[in-house]
């Protein structure tokens, strides 16, 4: 591979090398190696951090339309370059082309939302109990912000945890996730030359056991951010804590949909499809977990197979494909095992369930329905993160609703129905940070709150105006 390009770590306004480079691979295509991405230390991570820490007193008092136009310039570079930087993207995560085309543009619409929010930061003026004394509430930054970003949305998420950061004063360590670091890079090649003071952005590429692990314990990083796994996001919350660091996690999801007797068939089976197979169903707020009312289930359960047959699988780039590859093939062989659980559980096999052949050696799968399920069974109850979904039948929506509850997650729910009154209710009962009505549970727009509830998030909700909460402190000034 010596013709791969090699591409380094970003730190203190530096492209610095590391003593080893991992190659990217594209799931699509076992063959085409991306790239060659540096592999950074805990050393690189402490330089990181140094750099972000000197960098912080000058960045945080800075003028707001510095901020505002460096912020603008990254935006509209990514959405200039939406359909190369998708390519890439759909190459190295394995998403189809338009998908990762909307992707990008997301990302580049986030950085421009927040080059405004540096011009609308507000406070308040109150009066004190105390005659003649006023009262100013203002927001400042928290200082050195760690960035853990996961492989499922390898451009979108960075740009929603970089943006706030950077717009509301801080200065940021980030390390993408191992398995897709290009996309990351190139978001980091862009605000090198944007206009930044060095040290105030840093990327450290590798291993989330010693890059990310050597970030979470760095007593001058101020806040962590972490999207990933239910399990290492425990750990990045103990150890925060116990130095008195801020944290924000967004961790794993079994996002149910629920479909009543009253639903418009064909819009519900769309509806169910997109949330469980587009994306390769590798979205934390896709839904896996289909809730279907007994007076529509056989009907449901025959248009489902029926539309999902019609799922073309195949190359990320490939026209008219509408699901790519799995991620990798560790991820591939957890589907395969929750397959082969489902059915040892006595679930039925509808449809899918196999490798597919795709001319190119990659990590294909078909989309994967089981019917007839339970409740209590596994693959009614584990976040999979595949292409995997079952049905499950109940009697009403008051079951339905018990059920959909009935989880120690709470990111997305939704409900398929034509009626009023249930939509009212299920909006409120539903016990999760988003909810969709008539809309697929994944999907959601760049400038309102994301998050969950019980196990699927801890701390502030990211994005829009919210994002403050977590990359702000609370001043409290007294004047007399």
């Amino acid at each position: 591979m010596a013709d791969v390009k090699r591409y380094d770590n970003y730190i203190d306004g530096q492209w610095v090398g590391a003593d080893r480079y991992q190659p990217n691979i594209n799931p699509s295509d076992l063959s085409d190696v991306i790239g060659e991405y540096a592999q950074a230390g805990a050393a690189q991570v402490e330089q990181a951090v140094a750099a972000a820490r000197r960098a912080f007193p000058a960045w945080s008092t800075s003028g707001i339309q510095a901020r505002a136009d460096a912020l603008e310039k990254v935006g509209l570079e990514i959405l200039a370059r939406r359909e190369e930087l998708g390519a890439l993207l759909a190459r190295e995560e394995g998403k189809t082309l338009p998908e990762a085309i909307g992707e990008v543009a997301r990302a580049g619409n986030i950085f421009k939302f927040f080059a405004g929010e540096c011009l609308r930061q507000t406070g308040e003026t109150l009066q004190s109990v105390r005659p003649g004394v006023g009262v100013e509430v203002t927001r400042e930054p928290l200082g050195v912000v760690g960035l853990i970003t996961p492989w499922n949305f390898p451009i979108a998420i960075p740009a929603w945890k970089i943006a706030p950061a950077l717009a509301y004063g801080n200065c940021v360590v980030i390390k993408p996730a191992d398995l897709v670091p290009g996309c990351a890079w190139a978001i980091a090649e862009i605000i090198s030359r944007a206009g930044f003071p060095a040290g105030v952005f840093n990327l450290v590429m590798g291993r989330g056991r010693e890059v990310g692990e050597a970030m979470v314990h760095a007593k001058d990083v101020d806040a962590v951010s972490f999207t990933g796994s239910v399990a290492v996001g425990r750990g990045i919350a103990q150890a925060c804590v116990a130095r008195g660091a801020k944290v924000q996690l967004e961790m794993g999801g079994k996002n149910p949909q629920i479909v009543l007797d009253d639903a418009d068939l064909n819009v519900a089976v769309e509806i169910c499809t997109q949330s469980a197979f587009y994306s390769t169903g590798q979205r934390c707020t896709a839904s896996s977990r289909l809730i279907v009312t007994e007076g529509i289930y056989e009907r449901f359960v025959e248009a489902m197979v029926e539309r999902i047959g019609k799922i073309r699988v195949g190359p990320a780039l490939e026209q008219g494909v509408d699901v790519g590859p799995v991620v990798s093939e560790a991820q591939l062989e957890q589907d395969l095992r929750y397959i082969a659980l489902g059915k040892e559980e006595g679930a039925r096999l509808a449809c899918g369930g196999e490798r597919v052949a795709c001319g190119t050696e990659g990590y294909f799968l078909a989309p994967t329905l089981f019917v007839d399920s339970h409740a209590n069974m596994r693959i009614s109850r584990e976040e999979i993160f595949g292409p995997v979904a079952n049905i499950v039948r109940v009697k009403d929506y008051d079951e339905a609703l018990a059920m959909a509850n009935d989880t120690e997650f709470g990111l997305s729910a939704g409900l398929c129905t034509t009626s009023l009154k249930y939509a009212n209710h299920f909006k409120r009962h539903a016990q999760a940070g988003m909810v969709m009505i008539n809309l697929p549970t994944a999907g959601v727009d760049y400038h309102v709150p994301f998050g969950g509830r019980k196990g699927s998030s801890y701390g502030p909700r990211e994005q829009g105006r919210y994002a403050q909460e977590f990359y702000t402190t609370v001043k409290t000034t007294y004047i007399g």
